[in-house]
């Protein structure tokens, strides 16, 4: 049972991440658009660009999302393939 206690962990983690409606908001957004960068979102969700990089930071550190940098701009899009499952789950549109 320890073995598992360490995947449980991350799944926790991952959970309490996603578990953020500004987050949640982000995922979505990047995987219906693909990948794009801060200023975009920051746009979208009408908040500072400091707020949007931290929700940001915080998805990043747990491998949520990746980054991908083209000069000066990074774009942002979900690595997670259980994330983008999950969110397909709970906020897939009904086609």
């Amino acid at each position: 049972m320890n073995n598992n206690f360490k995947a449980y962990n991350q799944t926790a983690d991952t959970l309490k991440a996603l578990a953020h409606p500004v987050r949640l908001c982000i995922i979505k957004g990047l995987l219906e658009k693909g990948s794009c960068n801060v200023s975009f979102m920051q746009e979208c969700l009408d908040l500072p660009q400091s707020t949007v990089s931290q929700h940001l930071q915080k998805l990043r550190s747990l491998g949520i999302v990746e980054t991908d940098r083209n000069g000066l701009e990074v774009n942002y899009s979900v690595k997670d393939e259980k994330v983008k499952q999950l969110i397909q789950l709970f906020l897939g549109e009904d086609k």
